[in-house]
């Protein structure tokens, strides 16, 4: 009888590094390895933005792109575009999320964005939850964006891009301070959505936007009803 021969797997400890994952997997020839992620999940404005990164060479200062300053972002922005063998965007609007749902939006933008790369890595580690239909064999790593380099580095692309969008749209409806806030819920934005009702850019699915929209209208019957938001939308 023939035995098919299974490898011995492979065990990432959490301290072991940033690059731990993707070290590990290319011992085992599962190279390269793709990182995604994204942006925007828990606003209740503007786009969900997922970006997937195949790192080229090691990048100092990587980490989750929640924890770094703004200008430090931009920063390993610039250097992750420079040294990333590969970079794909994919831009999810609030109509399509409306429309779908955030989650099923989120598991597609970041099929998209794997297919976007112009390669087929040899693995895809994903960010907090798994995605099914991915091009190659894929991990969901807890927390990824802080223990896996090239999930951080897919962090930090989504986070500036989503940013730096955000911040143009401010530009076009500097009422809601979107260039503060980005879209995510605080008490500016609360108050605001409260003034002046909901914008094309909101996602009219959660339940911050919904109450305001429910709220105006009764005001504009005449019911003399609350207008105040709720407590916000899914993380």
């Amino acid at each position: 009888m023939t035995v098919a021969y299974r490898p011995r797997p492979s065990v990432v400890r959490r301290d072991s590094g940033l690059y731990g994952y993707e070290r590990a997997l290319a011992r085992r020839g599962l190279s390269p390895v793709a990182g995604v992620d994204e942006a925007g999940r828990g606003a209740c404005a503007g786009p969900l933005v997922v970006a997937a990164v195949v790192l080229g060479r090691d990048i100092d200062g990587l980490a989750d792109s929640k924890l770094l300053t703004p200008a430090r972002r931009e920063e390993l922005h610039s250097k992750i575009m420079k040294a990333a063998r590969a970079v794909s965007v994919v831009v999810i609007a609030p109509t399509e999320i409306d429309a779908r749902g955030l989650h099923k939006c989120n598991v597609a933008g970041m099929r998209r964005a794997v297919a976007g790369l112009g390669l087929v890595p040899g693995y895809i580690l994903t960010d907090g939850f798994p995605v099914p239909g991915l091009p190659a064999p894929s991990l969901a790593v807890w927390k990824g964006d802080q223990v896996a380099a090239c999930v951080a580095a897919a962090s930090i692309v989504a986070k500036v891009t989503r940013d730096r969008m955000m911040t143009e749209l401010d530009d076009v409806h500097p009422e809601y301070g979107f260039a503060l806030h980005k879209g995510y819920v605080t008490a500016t934005h609360r108050s605001a959505l409260t003034t002046h009702g909901p914008s094309p850019h909101h996602r009219f699915s959660f339940v911050t936007v919904a109450r305001t929209r429910l709220g105006m209208g009764m005001r504009e019957n005449g019911s003399g009803a609350q207008t105040g938001c709720g407590t916000g939308g899914p993380a």
